[in-house]
């Protein structure tokens, strides 16, 4: 029978990011072939204002070599709580140490917020490194699937078709911009499964807002009318990458979104790169997939959102 050589574990500090960020690219790799994780995504991660690395985050060590790594947070304010958790194959104990950690955490965060209960949810690729037999024991089940899409881009691509008749693009320059492209972001997503309503502030530390080229993120508008916005960013080294494309109910249908991405494909082609990808969720009711099939994109892994419900219990407990 195998047997696990011993583990310890301990809180993250900032000053892990570099190790995380090595260890979540080896996972990468394993999972979808590439790395794809940036050091300053890990980075935001351990900032995050919400977050106590000595009480939210835990690493796990084999040898002096890590192995594991979880962080939990909830942006709710209630019952909902996040968790990212990550293990190397041929280390499932270490792993489900971290799983029992998160999970009691989760619940004293719920408790804290007044909840009776912890929502707790966890994005994992759809055939990940993780013990998927543990975690259905441990009472944990699929919700939801989104896709990861890419499109490979050509000079063909600068040549961007003419918008909607009336339809003008701006980017972000300029703060009231920004604000705006947060307003939009907070209306388009707020029925969409898993938005948490962000402040604006909130948003920035959520994006890295230091971190992000406002001349690549675009609000569209019809005369007087903001209807629609596309958050991109610059500094993934694998792809650009869409984060947000949304459009205001009642202009949907109206071509705005598919010259949304046109735009932002001609952008970065013009800007020498030579892939761009999102995230959508499968079951988007506004037909998101088969818009951004219609454009050319097609689905290069697919990652799964894992659910356990908890109670909520004292911290300490």
């Amino acid at each position: 029978m195998h047997s696990e050589a011993p583990f310890t574990v301990r809180p993250a500090t900032t000053g892990d990011a570099p190790l995380i960020c090595a260890l979540l690219n080896e996972i990468d790799t394993i999972e979808t072939g590439r790395p794809d994780t940036e050091l300053h995504a890990v980075e935001t991660d351990l900032a995050h204002p919400g977050v106590d690395l000595r009480e939210d985050s835990w690493l796990a060590f084999q040898g002096g070599r890590l192995v594991a790594y979880a962080l939990v947070w909830d942006d709710s304010g209630a019952e909902r709580v996040d968790t990212d958790h990550y293990v190397l194959p041929g280390h499932e104990a270490a792993g489900e140490r971290l799983f029992e950690l998160v999970e009691r955490r989760a619940a004293e965060r719920a408790r804290a917020n007044g909840a009776s209960r912890a929502v707790l949810h966890l994005h994992l690729n759809a055939r990940p490194t993780t013990d998927l037999d543990m975690l259905a024991r441990r009472g944990w089940g699929r919700v939801r699937k989104y896709h990861v899409m890419t499109r490979p881009l050509t000079g063909a691509d600068r040549a961007i078709p003419e918008p909607p008749a009336g339809l003008v693009l701006r980017d972000c320059a300029d703060e009231a911009d920004r604000r705006r492209a947060h307003a939009l972001v907070q209306e388009t997503f707020s029925e969409h499964f898993d938005h948490q309503p962000r402040t604006y502030e909130q948003w920035l530390d959520d994006i890295g807002g230091g971190r992000v080229d406002w001349s690549l993120v675009w609000i569209a508008s019809l005369g007087a009318d903001d209807v629609a916005v596309l958050y991109s960013r610059n500094d993934r080294q694998s792809m650009a990458w869409i984060g947000n494309i949304g459009v205001r109910r009642a202009y949907r249908g109206r071509g705005v979104a598919g010259h949304l991405l046109r735009h932002a494909f001609g952008t970065y082609a013009a800007l020498g790169r030579d892939t761009i990808g999102l995230g959508v969720d499968t079951l988007n009711e506004s037909g998101a997939l088969r818009l951004y099939e219609a454009h050319g994109m097609r689905t290069h892994f697919a990652v799964d959102t894992w659910e356990v419900v908890l109670p909520a219990v004292p911290a300490g407990v």
